[in-house]
């Protein structure tokens, strides 16, 4: 059963999270990273591309690694890697770029704009009756 978090993000820096669960998220599954689905999926018309994502835990999703799992991967610099010194590389856990049911969040990038709604604005709120101010007490 799998269920993951969409982050879609437009090209003019609007984004939003859409959640999938069960037959909705099957279409993703075994999809890799930097390929390419239908927007329907999340109720958008047109494209969009998977770009990375992260499982459950945080470790996130490198498009070098193939498969699923994770693995312990000695990288000089990329995703998964801040700031090194030049020339020093690290080991790190990190997961392969194929969506698997274990993924918890999936970075996708649409080739549209996406139309945010408002929310609607509620009735302003009465102001709470403001207490007697305390009298200072007698020496």
């Amino acid at each position: 059963m799998a269920s993951f978090k969409i982050t879609i993000s437009d090209v003019k820096g609007k984004s939003m999270i859409k959640e999938l669960k069960d037959s909705d998220a099957n279409p993703l599954l075994g999809l890799t990273v930097g390929q390419e689905t239908d927007a329907s999926l999340v109720g958008l018309e047109g494209k969009i591309k998977i770009t990375g994502g992260s499982d459950k835990s945080g470790i996130p999703m490198r498009s070098d690694i193939l498969g699923g799992t994770r693995k312990r991967v000695l990288i000089p610099q990329g995703v998964g890697l801040q700031d090194t010194e030049k020339g020093l590389r690290k080991r790190k856990l990190l997961r392969g770029n194929t969506i698997s049911e274990e993924i918890y969040q999936i970075n996708t990038k649409f080739d549209g704009e996406i139309k945010i709604e408002k929310p609607k604005e509620e009735a302003p709120k009465e102001k709470p009756k403001e207490e007697a101010p305390k009298e200072k007490p007698k020496e």
